[in-house]
C-alpha cells in the first residue's frame, strides 16, 4: 500500500483496500475475465470452448499476408490475439509471476512462486502459511550480502522484486527470513532508541519542546528533527578512517567540514535520503578495519550492486548506530512507515484459509470439548474461551502428574523433556551465539531463549533482552520433597519443568527486570 494522500484518509479501510488489491494482483485471469467475458448459458459451453481453440490454432505464418492495422493490439509473441482479449489473458506470461527463494536460519531454503509486485509482507504471509507458523507478526525479509557483510530488512511495503533487480548477478545476495521484533519497537519506545543529545531543532528554544517531545512530534505529525553527533568514515579508497560531525535532515546527511559548525557554509552534503538504503554491518573490525563494531552503511538504490559505491560509518556505541539507523528510515519512508505499522497493529494476525487437501476423520469432526471435573459425569463446554482455559489446566495437570511420576525411583526410561519441544530452547548454542541470535532479531524488550549452560551440569541459562542489553540467568535443579524442581532465586519460586517457569514468568516479572514477552525463534524452511 502505498501513501499519495493525507494520512486520515489512505489507513482508513486500508485492510480491506489491501485484501482487494491481493486478491486482484494474484489472479489477474479472474478480475479480466468478470470484466470483459459476457454472461452465457450453461448450455453453450462447448461451442465457446471450441470457437477459442479453433482461433488459437491459427499462427501468424498460417494468415494472409495483409498488413496489420493495428500492430499495438498484437501481443508481444506475434500472435493474432489481442492483448486485452479473453485468450491472451487465460495464459499468463512469465513476466506476471516472479519466484523468489528464501533462506531460513538452518541454511535451508524454499523457493516460492509471486506477483512480481508481491511486496516483502505478502512473501512473509506465503512463508507463514507453508511453515505451519502459529503467529503472523514480527516476521521480515532481510536482504543479506554474506561477503560483504551487509544485511538491511526489507520494508513490508517494499516491492521483492524490484529489491532482487539491483543484486550483483554474481553475487552471494540472498533472502532470510526471520523475526524482527524491533522493526517497528521505535514507535512504542521512542527513548530507548533517540538519546536526547542526539536530538536538535531550530524552534526547540522558541516552542521550549524537550528531545522526547520533539521525537513524539516526529513520530505522529512527521515532523523532522535533525539528528547530529560525530561518526567515523571511511576515507574513499584508504582503508583509514576519519572523525567527523553528521547531521541528518529531511533533506539528506551532511558533514560539517569545521568541527561541529553548523553554518551552510561549512556543510557538505554526503548523501541525498531519497538516492540510498542503508544497511547494517557485521564482522566490520575485520572486514574494513573499523575502529569499533558498530558499524553501517549507505548505497545507492540506484542501478547495480558495487562495493566500491559503499559509504561506510562507524558510531561510538550500539545506541548511537541503531538511532542513526532508525533515523534513515523515518526520514525517508515518513508515513508510508507509520502506514505499515499501524497496519501491522490492525491486523497482525491474519486468519489463514484451511488448506483443500487436509482431511478429518468423522470422529474428529464429532469431537467436542468437555468438562470432567464435576460430580455429573461431564459437561460439554460450549465457551471457546473456557474450552481453551481447560485445554492450559489439563496440560498443567498432565506435566504435574509426569513430574511425580519420574521423580519416583524406579521409573524406567524416561520421555524427552517437554522443553526440548518449545520453539524459545536452543540446547547446547554457547553464550556468544545466543547473543548473537537475539541480536539479530532485535533485542527488543522481553526477547528471551533458554539454553543448556556450559559451566554448569544439569543446569540452564535464561538470557533475556531488556533496555537494548542482554543479560543471563541461570536455571538450577533443586529437589523438595523427593521431587525435582527448577529455581533462579535460591529456592523461593520452584517450577516443576521450564515450562511453568516460563509460563511463570510471562505473566509476572519475579526477579527479571521485564516479563518474558517475545520467544527467540528459529524455523526450517
Amino acid at each position: 500500500m502505498q501513501v499519495d494522500r493525507r494520512w486520515t484518509e489512505v489507513f482508513n479501510g486500508s485492510v480491506r483496500e489491501t485484501v482487494r488489491r491481493g486478491e486482484e494482483t494474484s489472479n489477474p485471469m479472474k478480475s479480466s475475465y468478470l470484466s470483459v467475458a459476457p454472461s452465457a448459458p450453461r448450455s453453450q459451453p462447448l461451442a465457446i470452448r471450441s470457437s477459442y481453440s479453433s482461433r488459437g490454432e491459427f499462427r501468424p505464418s498460417s494468415m494472409p499476408s495483409i498488413p496489420n492495422p493495428f500492430p499495438e493490439l498484437c501481443s508481444p509473441s506475434h500472435s493474432p490475439v489481442r492483448v486485452g482479449s479473453l485468450v491472451g489473458c487465460a495464459t499468463p506470461t512469465d513476466e506476471d509471476t516472479h519466484v523468489v527463494r528464501v533462506f531460513g536460519e538452518d541454511t535451508h531454503s524454499r523457493s516460492v512462486v509471486v506477483s512480481s509486485a508481491a511486496t516483502a509482507r505478502e512473501v512473509c504471509h506465503i512463508l507463514v502459511e507453508s511453515t505451519h507458523c502459529t503467529d503472523e507478526e514480527n516476521w521480515a525479509l532481510l536482504e543479506q550480502h554474506p561477503s560483504l557483510g551487509l544485511e538491511r530488512c526489507l520494508e513490508d511495503h517494499e516491492v521483492v522484486s524490484k529489491a532482487q533487480s539491483s543484486w550483483p548477478p554474481d553475487g552471494d545476495t540472498k533472502l532470510l527470513f526471520r523475526k524482527n521484533y524491533a522493526k517497528y519497537e521505535f514507535f512504542r519506545k521512542p527513548a530507548q532508541y533517540f538519546p536526547e543529545n542526539m536530538i536538535s531543532d531550530c524552534t526547540d528554544v522558541k516552542t521550549g519542546m524537550t528531545p522526547s517531545q520533539l521525537v513524539q512530534s516526529m513520530l505522529k505529525c512527521g515532523s523532522c528533527p535533525e539528528i547530529q553527533g560525530y561518526l567515523h568514515v571511511r576515507e574513499a579508497g584508504k582503508k583509514s578512517w576519519k572523525k567527523m560531525y553528521f547531521i541528518l535532515r529531511r533533506s539528506g546527511l551532511y558533514c560539517s567540514t569545521k568541527g561541529s559548525s553548523k553554518e551552510p557554509r561549512h556543510l557538505q552534503c554526503v548523501a541525498d535520503l531519497e538516492d540510498v538504503s542503508v544497511y547494517t554491518v557485521s564482522n566490520s573490525r575485520k572486514l574494513y578495519s573499523s575502529p569499533k563494531g558498530h558499524t553501517f552503511c549507505m548505497k545507492t538504490s540506484r542501478g547495480r550492486f558495487h562495493s566500491q559505491e559503499l559509504k561506510l560509518l562507524c558510531a561510538d556505541s550500539e545506541q548511537s548506530k541503531t538511532c542513526w539507523v532508525t533515523a534513515f528510515r523515518l526520514f525517508k519512508y515518513g508515513k508510508q512507515l507509520q502506514c505499515n505499522y499501524l497496519l501491522a497493529q490492525a491486523n497482525p494476525n491474519l486468519q489463514i484459509p484451511p488448506r483443500n487437501n487436509t482431511k478429518r476423520t468423522d470422529g474428529e469432526e464429532s469431537m467436542v470439548a468437555m468438562d470432567f471435573s464435576g460430580k455429573s459425569g461431564g459437561r460439554v463446554i460450549l465457551n471457546p474461551r473456557e474450552a481453551e482455559n481447560a485445554e492450559q489446566e489439563e496440560g498443567y495437570n498432565w506435566r504435574k502428574r509426569e513430574a511425580l511420576r519420574y521423580s519416583l525411583p524406579n521409573h524406567g526410561s524416561r520421555p524427552p523433556p517437554v522443553h526440548q519441544t518449545q520453539p524459545w530452547f536452543h540446547g547446547g548454542v554457547s553464550r556468544s551465539e545466543a547473543q548473537q541470535l537475539l541480536e539479530e532479531q532485535g533485542q527488543a524488550d522481553g526477547l528471551f531463549l533458554i539454553r543448556d549452560s556450559q559451566l554448569h551440569t544439569q543446569c540452564f541459562v535464561l538470557s533475556l533482552c531488556h533496555q537494548r542489553k542482554i543479560k543471563h540467568y541461570l536455571l538450577i535443579p533443586c529437589e523438595e520433597g523427593g521431587r525435582q524442581y527448577y529455581t533462579m532465586d535460591d529456592g523461593v519460586t520452584l517450577f516443576i519443568d521450564l515450562l511453568q517457569l516460563v509460563e511463570f514468568h510471562q505473566i509476572n516479572r519475579g526477579i527479571l527486570p521485564v516479563c518474558l514477552k517475545h520467544p527467540c525463534i528459529r524455523i526450517a524452511l
